[in-house]
């Protein structure tokens, strides 16, 4: 048949689905090497020719040929076997073993004498092989055919007139053999008859059957079987020769014949795979042509000369990490040529794998995963597959199976730390580094590639992505604006980690961020008020002593930490010796008593410093006049008119004549009180002087002994004359024997007497 001629059709015989052939992977498998002589049409299901095939070279003599392939379908494995019967075409002529026949005979020889002659081989079988032989019309001889037992047919040649030598003394017939196939084919041989004297006695064997067993693979030259043939006559006649009559084409290349001594030896390989019985036939001839036959049966014994051979025939490469246990990954066949335990086959692979062999159908092994994968800790599998045999000694052969584990996105990215913290300085530059987070996903590609982002948020009300942002490939955090510690002095951040994955995953971490402090504000002076903003004037009792606590200067630092202690000193005065002021208090005291010749107007400039680096300073003037009452002043007029600008004289006018008509009014008032009570000493200060709470700046932070206050803490002080009892409302003190905020201390006027002096007045002191 033609390649590509048609079968059969599988799908209908199996019953299976046409367009299922390719998605299972259908393929025709065989033990032999004749796979290349069908193959199957994946979309009609037909099984077509590969290769023309031959039957006498596949099968030889034998009566029937049978081929036997395998289908293998995939997803589920299935095997199915095909045996494929090779019908015998009359392709092949009779062949004699000789063109030309030659034939010596006595002329002696009696009517009716037997020649025998060589029988015609056919390649093809049955009918087709062999069946009728003619001889030419000739004067003295006829042709005589007989069967024998094991098929063959026995062609003689029968005197049917006596020769006469001097008649003729050649004789040339032609020979025909006729097979029985449509159309018929024949084969010709020439015999030549010489007419000789008499010679009466053929050759005769010493067995009609010889047999020998020869192992495969002997090496050439080995001794196989002797044949011995003998003749009772004398000289020429009684010599025998031996030559093959009957013997197939792979015979005559594997075997040899001695036409002397009739020894056969090894001239070729011996493969039992390829045949495993050889049979033939030797003529036995004397010296004039007289000859007989024997038949030669040689056994081949198998030799465990063939190692397994493994095919690997499917494999799912890469696999995902995320397969589960017992997922058939490969499909494994192990094929040994040679027979019985020599064939038998165990295949294994090594033990530290999550992999092994499970059997399946015939020399067929699924490979399957035995455990969970994981592409983070292996990503690449080299297994090597071992198929071993039963023979003796054991052969074989093992094949490496490269499989790579395919990523699955099943990892979040990690990050190194548990929580960051970050510390900036106040009055950053806007883009800064803050510091860099980093995570890490063992996952691979786009799986494992780490993108980071801000989650939403708010730092005192408005968006966290106000203040920092993100680098989405790096990490780094950076600085949206400058930051102001006295706003705020810390936040917090949460930042994400997501891989690219599908579905993605992430993890998020805290970031602190801390503000540092930084000299970045000069201390801000409450009391006295600022110049220009009020003008205000300290009354100096002239019974004053040393240590006289006279004003306080109230300063405070937006600053914290070292940045906002305060100290505080006079750089100018205008007598140096008489007035003192607390470094850390303010408070500004006497440091003698006063004396008549000291000028009732002073003026101070005191300096308040913090202690950062630079340090930040400022200054007020405070302006005192020593005196027990306004009406001892003779005029009022600006302390500070020496240092004031000619541009404010015009200003200074207006408010002098204000300051009079006040001022001449509490005069009238005070000459009222001082005449009901002229003999009473005046503490501290004639007249009320306040601080307002209005000068203290919300948010403040206290550093105790460094001048600074609370934002809910101030100083009223209340002073009023001629009152028999004075209250002094306290909330804390910078000098050491102030009273606890809560207590209310009430004192007799013997009791101020020790500190002022006599004193007839009675003093009520209260606390809140």
């Amino acid at each position: 048949m033609k390649r590509g001629s048609i079968i059969g059709n599988i799908v209908k015989d199996l019953g299976l689905e046409a367009g299922g052939l390719s998605a299972r992977k259908a393929r025709i498998d065989t033990d032999d090497d004749y796979q290349h002589y069908c193959e199957i049409d994946s979309k009609t299901g037909n099984l077509v020719v590969g290769e023309r095939m031959d039957r006498e070279e596949l099968c030889g003599d034998k009566a029937s040929c049978m081929l036997t392939f395998e289908l293998v379908l995939e997803s589920p494995l299935e095997l199915h076997r095909i045996s494929l019967l090779i019908q015998d075409v009359n392709d092949n002529s009779p062949v004699f073993p000789k063109d030309t026949l030659k034939l010596e005979i006595g002329e002696s020889a009696d009517k009716g004498a037997r020649y025998r002659l060589n029988e015609a081989h056919d390649a093809d079988i049955g009918q087709n092989t062999v069946q009728l032989y003619s001889l030419q019309k000739n004067d003295n001889f006829v042709l005589s055919v007989r069967g024998d037992t094991d098929g063959s047919k026995q062609v003689e040649l029968v005197l049917d007139n006596e020769l006469d030598r001097e008649k003729q003394h050649d004789v040339k017939l032609v020979l025909v053999a006729v097979d029985g196939g449509n159309p018929q084919r024949s084969g010709t041989a020439i015999i030549n008859v010489t007419v000789l004297d008499a010679n009466d006695n053929a050759p005769v064997f010493s067995q009609a059957v010889y047999t020998a067993s020869l192992s495969e693979n002997s090496p050439l030259d080995t001794l196989v079987a002797t044949v011995s043939a003998t003749d009772a006559d004398e000289g020429i006649n009684g010599e025998v020769t031996y030559e093959f009559s009957r013997i197939s084409e792979r015979a005559k290349k594997v075997f040899s014949l001695d036409s002397k001594s009739g020894e056969i030896k090894v001239m070729g390989p011996i493969d039992f795979e390829s045949d495993s019985k050889y049979e033939m036939r030797i003529d036995a001839k004397d010296g004039y042509g007289l000859s007989s036959d024997s038949k030669v049966v040689i056994d081949i014994t198998d030799v465990n000369d063939n190692a397994p051979v493994i095919y690997l025939k499917s494999l799912t490469n890469p696999i995902p990490e995320n397969v589960s246990p017992g997922t058939e990954v490969g499909i494994i066949n192990v094929q040994d040529r040679d027979s019985d335990n020599n064939r038998q086959v165990r295949c294994s692979i090594q033990q530290n794998v999550p992999f092994k062999l499970v059997p399946s159908i015939k020399n067929y092994y699924s490979l399957v995963t035995t455990g969970q994968l994981d592409r983070e800790l292996v990503s690449d599998y080299n297994i090597t597959v071992t198929a071993t045999d039963e023979g003796s000694p054991p052969l074989s052969s093992s094949k490496s199976v490269q499989l790579s584990v395919a990523d699955v996105n099943d990892n979040p990215p990690v990050f190194e730390e548990q929580s960051y913290s970050a510390y900036v300085t106040e009055n950053n530059k806007p883009g800064s580094t803050l510091c860099s987070v980093t995570a890490r996903d063992p996952d691979w590609r786009q799986n494992g590639t780490v993108i980071y982002s801000l989650l939403p948020g708010e730092v005192n009300g408005a968006p966290v992505s106000s203040f920092v942002s993100v680098n989405g490939d790096t990490g780094v955090i950076h600085a949206v604006r400058s930051f102001d510690y006295e706003q705020f002095r810390s936040f917090k951040v949460h930042v994400m980690a997501r891989d690219n994955g599908s579905p993605p995953l992430s993890s998020n971490v805290t970031v602190s961020v801390s503000i540092t402090d930084v000299n970045d504000n000069s201390p801000q002076i409450l009391y006295p008020a600022p110049e220009g903003n009020s003008f205000m004037t300290e009354l100096v009792p002239k019974a004053a002593h040393g240590g006289s606590l006279v004003s306080k200067v109230i300063a405070v630092d937006a600053d914290s930490g070292q940045n906002a202690w305060l100290s505080y000193h006079i750089v100018k005065s205008t007598d140096p010796g008489l007035f003192t002021i607390g470094l850390h208090s303010g408070e500004i005291r006497t440091q003698r008593d006063i004396s008549e010749s000291d000028s009732m107007k002073q003026n101070l400039i005191v300096s308040v410093k913090d202690n950062g680096q630079p340090s930040l300073s400022a200054t007020c003037a405070m302006y005192l006049l020593i005196s027990d009452n306004l009406a001892e002043v003779p005029e009022l007029k600006d302390m500070s008119h020496d240092e004031s600008n000619s541009k404010l004289t015009s200003y200074l006018i207006i408010a002098l004549v204000s300051v009079s008509t006040f001022f001449l009014t509490f005069i009238i008032i005070i000459l009222g009180v001082r005449f009901c009570r002229r003999r009473k000493p005046r503490l501290l200060f004639d007249g009320a002087v306040a601080i307002p709470s209005a000068y203290l700046p919300p948010n403040y932070a206290d550093v105790d002994g460094t001048g600074t206050l609370r934002s809910t803490y101030n100083y009223d002080a209340y002073l009023t004359t001629g009152s028999r009892t004075s209250d002094f409302k306290f909330v804390t003190s910078y000098n050491d024997n102030t009273l606890p905020a809560d207590q209310t201390l009430r004192k007799s006027p013997s009791d101020f007497a020790e500190v002022f002096g006599q004193s007839e007045e009675s003093l009520e002191v209260r606390i809140n």
